[in-house]
């Protein structure tokens, strides 16, 4: 699916890095000629709220479902008689939990760890049933998949409005009224309501953004984000890493929105579970294509680009397939430019050199984001149609 935009990007070399003064120019002709869309800078100032938010696209819950009323056991007396039979209520069912796929949420977020759905309403006497629950309806964003505790898919929430039951509720117990019979006149005894079903899941987005930032700890891939959207990840002047995914949108001038996440930073060893490296890498397998951001002006920064496809290509040979090009950071700093000259050398893919805290070459790293992005929804939509079987 992606082997066409890999060959286009294997012709595109990027030795078009031309040294201009001290700063570095990309020859956006040797990149793509193509006229797309300019993209937007946000005139709105980002909010000075303390509060950072982050992406959550993976979320492990416990789902209870409602428990049953209870039956109940009465006996009617009127005035005119007094033994005028049986009139206990049923009880009402319990609630389900239902997960429903929706393009209101983006994200996981909002869900809590323990789900649980409400009880039905006991029976009462003269033959009162109690009220089912409600179920409670958890939305999830469209392309939701749900795993048992063995690791199974058994849902798979990819339409609009799609449902799927998580936990369903007890049903409720039935009162004395309900046992009358002609050999049993007056029974004494109802049911008690049955129990919620109670399980586990893990939920998992299938697509958590089309665009997503690889890189070590404090290669500027937060600083970079911050200067394309409007996220705002955490940054300093001290050296630490992301330990939760950040997501901006990048807006174009045709209305066209691509969403770019900054993921957290791996460390060699990774696909051995290093630290949380195998959760770190789940991250990647939800973004389409791939951005190595690397630090250019620390000494071989080619070397950084070999262990985060030497981890990659360890954890899933399928993510080193997807389209990539290298974004060497930080060239504001000495030596960098030199640097990124030699990085073009040991390379097979295009090498964009910028600086996120200055804003060098931002607008052409968008121009490229946006062509990746572009060849990303024409495969997946001839995929698609090659999908469906012809008319008869």
């Amino acid at each position: 699916m992606f082997s066409s935009i890999l060959r286009t990007f294997a012709n595109r070399q990027s030795r078009a890095v031309l040294p201009v003064g001290r700063s570095l120019l990309i020859d956006t002709a040797r990149y793509s000629n193509q006229r797309i869309a300019v993209p937007l800078r946000s005139k709105k100032p980002k909010s000075s709220k303390p509060t950072t938010q982050y992406f959550v696209d993976s979320r492990h819950v416990r789902t209870i479902g409602g428990s049953g009323g209870d039956g109940c056991v009465s006996f009617l007396r009127l005035w005119c008689n007094e033994n005028a039979g049986p009139d206990g209520g049923d009880g009402g069912n319990g609630g389900h939990v239902v997960l429903q796929a929706t393009q209101d949420v983006k994200d996981l977020n909002h869900i809590t760890s323990l789900l649980r759905a409400d009880d039905g309403e006991k029976g009462a006497t003269k033959d009162c049933h109690g009220k089912n629950a409600n179920h409670t309806v958890v939305k999830v964003p469209i392309g939701t998949i749900v795993r048992n505790p063995q690791g199974k898919v058994v849902g798979d929430l990819d339409t609009e409005g799609m449902m799927f039951v998580a936990a369903r509720g007890g049903a409720g117990g039935k009162g004395n009224h309900f046992f009358k019979s002609d050999l049993e006149q007056a029974p004494q005894v109802a049911e008690i309501g049955a129990t919620g079903q109670e399980t586990a899941y893990t939920l998992e987005l299938r697509s958590m953004a089309h665009i997503g930032f690889i890189g070590l700890p404090n290669a500027g891939k937060s600083t970079l984000l911050r200067a394309i959207s409007r996220a705002r990840p955490k940054v300093a002047a001290y050296p630490f890493t992301t330990l939760k995914p950040h997501l901006g949108m990048v807006q174009y001038d045709d209305y066209e929105q691509i969403a770019v996440a900054d993921l957290p930073g791996l460390i060699e060893g990774s696909h051995k579970n290093k630290g949380l490296g195998i959760q770190f890498l789940k991250h990647a397998e939800r973004c389409n294509a791939l951005l190595f951001v690397v630090d250019a002006s620390v000494d071989e920064p080619w070397l950084q680009y070999q262990t985060l496809m030497h981890e990659l290509s360890m954890f899933s040979e399928e993510l080193v397939t997807r389209p990539r090009f290298i974004i060497a950071n930080k060239i504001d700093l000495p030596g960098a430019e030199r640097n990124v000259e030699l990085l073009a050398h040991h390379v097979d893919v295009p090498v964009i050199p910028i600086s996120a805290k200055m804003g060098t070459n931002i607008a052409e790293m968008l121009h490229e984001i946006r062509v990746v992005y572009e060849s990303c929804r024409d495969n997946e939509t001839s995929s698609e149609r090659q999908d469906v079987p012809p008319p008869r």
